[in-house]
This record gives C-alpha cells, sequence and structure tokens, in this order.
C-alpha cells in the first residue's frame, strides 16, 4: 500500500527547518546549560567541555536565530563581556529538552540514573512531557496519531 504521505511535498518541512538550527551535536547541549542556569561562555565551556570554536559557532546561531540573546555584563576590575540568556523562542523549547531527556533517562542513563531531573517548583513532582489534542485528549503512543497535510502543505508533482 502507497502512504498517502508520498502526495504532499516535504520541501518546506517545518521539522527540517528547525533542525537546520537544533541538529547540530551540542546545540541542544548548549540550550541544556543555558536552561540549568549556566549563561556565561567560559562556564559553559569548563563545564561541557565544548571545544571553544564550536561553541562560539553554536552561540552565534543561537543568537541570530534568535533562540539566544546577548547580554553585557561588568564583573568588578574585568572588561565588558557578555552571557546568554533565552529569547521567548528558546523558552518554547523547553518542552523539545524535557522530552529529550526522558527519552535519554529510558534508553541511555547510567545504571545509578540520569545526573539531572527536573521537578515541578511549586510542588516537586517530576516534570514529564505528555501530548495532547487540541480537544484535550491524551495521545499516548504514535499510533495514535495520523499524519496529514497541514495548511502550508503543497501538493507533489510526479
Amino acid at each position: 500500500m502507497r502512504p498517502a504521505a508520498l502526495d504532499w511535498s516535504v520541501e518546506n518541512c517545518t521539522i527540517a527547518r528547525a533542525m537546520e538550527v537544533l541538529g547540530e551535536r551540542w546545540t541542544l547541549v548548549v540550550l541544556r546549560e543555558v536552561f540549568t542556569g549556566v549563561r556565561r561562555f567560559d562556564d559553559m565551556r569548563v563545564r561541557t567541555g565544548i571545544p571553544r570554536q564550536v561553541l562560539t559557532n553554536r552561540l552565534a546561531t543561537l543568537v541570530e536565530q534568535g533562540v539566544l540573546s546577548r547580554e553585557p555584563y561588568r564583573e568588578p576590575g574585568s572588561r565588558l563581556r557578555h552571557e546568554y540568556r533565552l529569547t521567548e523562542k528558546g523558552l518554547d523549547l523547553w518542552p523539545v529538552l524535557v522530552a529529550v531527556l526522558g527519552w535519554g533517562d529510558r534508553y541511555l542513563a547510567d545504571a545509578e540514573g540520569s545526573p539531572l531531573s527536573v521537578a515541578h517548583r511549586d510542588c516537586g513532582a517530576p516534570v514529564r512531557v505528555e501530548l495532547r489534542c487540541a480537544d484535550g485528549h491524551e495521545v499516548g503512543q504514535a499510533r495514535d496519531v495520523v499524519p496529514r497535510p497541514g495548511p502550508g502543505a503543497r501538493r507533489r508533482t510526479p
């Protein structure tokens, strides 16, 4: 049986476009750091072991794409430097990081568990990603979803 997805083009796919911004190995690591409060270049480099030029490039891309902003700061007696803050666009990636964390915890964690957990500030309960349709029904499995062309889909020409 021929999949219906073959009838529409994916050349303007937003997943592919998002991966142009997020798809490099170190990008989600940089975002993890900023989400956990590590906002300064040297702190990120030392904590993660990301090579200096790679970190420079990742931060530049995230700033250029509007995911992070560069904010100036100056320690007493030091030169002006910049730290990186999440923009609204960056904050919208939080569920993506929680989903990747959950997947990693399930399939890749060491025997003693993950070195990072996330909890609800108010009650302390663990946070996880749940999918729901627009009518509020829980979507528990990939098989509960039907892919179909979106409003920007283009009919594929043979």
